[in-house]
């Protein structure tokens, strides 16, 4: 009696749709990990949009917000190879959906890769909001 020692072809069919069913569901996770990722990233650099816009305000004279984003695009052509934190936002997935400034505010909105919006404006105020208020440069108020 001679025994075939090895795997039959069922066996191997079966592992092989055991482990792609596994890879699936690892690349769903994965792929959520990353976008939340990025998100966090985006909610990073429009912090440091806050404290660029407080660094702005304080050095003008006299005092003002008008002009921040025209400011940070100039930066932007100023110095290849540095980016903005607007650039690493849209590099990171997010989408620039509205910005305002006044004299003594201003306020600074992003859609997020999950599509929320995340706005930051010049009372500290970091969160989601639905628009950023045009008449007050704001987004705590909405």
């Amino acid at each position: 009696m001679n025994k075939n020692k090895g795997f039959t072809i069922i066996e191997l069919i079966v592992v092989i749709a055991i482990i792609a069913v596994l890879a699936a569901i690892v690349l769903v996770n994965v792929t959520q990990y990353i976008a939340k990722s990025r998100d966090a990233a985006i909610k990073g650099n429009m912090a440091t949009i806050s404290t660029n816009a407080a660094v702005y305000f304080d050095d003008q004279s006299p005092t003002t917000y008008v002009g921040f984003s025209d400011e940070a695009n100039a930066f932007a052509a100023e110095t290849p190879g540095f980016a903005t934190p607007v650039d690493a936002i849209i590099a990171a997935g997010g989408t620039a959906s509205s910005t305002q400034e006044t004299a003594t505010a201003f306020c600074f909105e992003i859609v997020l890769n999950d599509t929320t919006s995340w706005c930051v404006d010049s009372t500290g105020y970091k969160g989601t909001t639905a628009d950023c208020d045009t008449a007050t440069a704001d987004c705590a108020a909405d």
